[in-house]
């Protein structure tokens, strides 16, 4: 039998201050785990699952890994706590303190929002677009025009050219005439129609009931792969790829006192945590469309169609001259339609 001999006084209060400050310790280490510095919820103009929706997701995780957990940011899907076009006023107002969305939204609040959000006909490639935004004064244009709405660019991403979803093969521009197009409000609904087509307003999650019921022909809706994941090309056989007419941006912004307010370290990390999405963004769905369209290829009853070069050029020209009535309608627009006019002569581009 072993006899446990009683402890000292002094054995008892020398193991008292190391567990007390053992508990102490492992409860400012736990502390120091759980508590972030800022606190964030962003909404996104995705649906949960979606693959624009999961890199978003990634992306905050990417922020909390660089900044050693003192930022934190909730993803929510599109509709989780307001519409999609009123995300800006939720940033604004606090209700939000991000969002990551596309700017055309808010074509009704400003055209300037269309301008820069969705600049139809103008990029070739979402390379081109993130080259004018960062290196080019895009991104210095979109925060002289929106952070009077009291928000801040952080950084500009895109998804990519968009594909078109079509029941009619659609190989010319006349081929778009009395089309009935999905498109949304503001520049690339007038657009698609100058260039011929009947525009229906409508949000994106009802594209699959609209095509499946015949309400639209066509829609100006995402890239490839997401279309053919979400089986509109059952019912829209002629999908042209690449896209030849929108790529729309994704603004990444935040509250602009929340962004006032930081550290500078912390605005580096996002800075630098956006520049690092938006071209994981363009490859990783660059790479999920190669995929899908080798899909459809292999089936049948798909059509893919590639809109030759002089009829891409014909779609631009009508596009531009929509660029120049919407640069007259305020002077902000007048210097974003000057400045990437100047991009892209300068390239060679136009």
């Amino acid at each position: 039998m072993t006899i446990t001999k009683p402890l000292s006084e002094t054995a008892r209060k020398l193991l008292s201050r190391t567990v007390a400050g053992t508990l102490l310790g492992a409860g400012l280490l736990l502390g120091n785990a759980q508590a972030a510095d800022y606190s964030w919820t962003f909404q996104t103009s995705e649906n949960a699952g979606e693959p624009q929706f999961e890199i978003k997701k990634a992306w905050a995780d990417n922020v909390k890994t660089m900044s050693s957990g003192r930022i934190e940011i909730e993803i929510l899907p599109v509709n989780a706590v307001v519409q999609a076009n009123q995300t800006l006023d939720a940033v604004s107002s606090g209700i939000l303190q991000g969002h990551l969305t596309d700017p055309s939204y808010f074509s009704g609040r400003d055209p300037a929002f269309g301008m820069l959000g969705n600049l139809v006909g103008a990029w070739g490639d979402p390379l081109e677009f993130l080259d004018y935004m960062k290196y080019s004064g895009g991104e210095d244009l979109y925060n002289e025009l929106v952070e009077p709405y009291g928000v801040h660019l952080i950084g500009a991403a895109a998804t990519g050219l968009e594909a078109f979803v079509s029941k009619k093969p659609i190989r010319t521009v006349d081929d778009m005439k009395g089309l009935k197009l999905r498109a949304p409000e503001g520049m690339v609904y007038n657009i698609f129609q100058k260039a011929g087509a009947t525009p229906v307003n409508l949000p994106g999650s009802e594209v699959y009931t609209a095509l499946e019921k015949g309400v639209i022909d066509a829609a100006d809706y995402t890239v490839f792969s997401t279309n053919h994941d979400q089986g509109l090309h059952s019912f829209a056989q002629y999908p042209n790829y690449p896209g030849f007419h929108s790529l729309p941006m994704v603004s990444v912004s935040l509250n602009k006192e929340i962004w006032d307010g930081l550290p500078a370290d912390l605005k580096a990390i996002l800075e630098t945590s956006v520049d690092s999405m938006a071209y994981e963004m363009v490859a990783k769905l660059k790479a999920r469309d190669l995929v899908a369209v080798k899909k459809a290829r292999e089936d049948g009853s798909i059509t893919i169609i590639d809109m030759a070069p002089e009829e891409r050029a014909k779609f631009r020209n009508i596009a531009k001259d929509e660029w120049k009535a919407w640069a007259e309608k305020s002077e902000l627009n007048r210097k974003i339609y000057d400045s990437v006019v100047s991009y892209l002569t300068d390239r060679n581009l136009m």
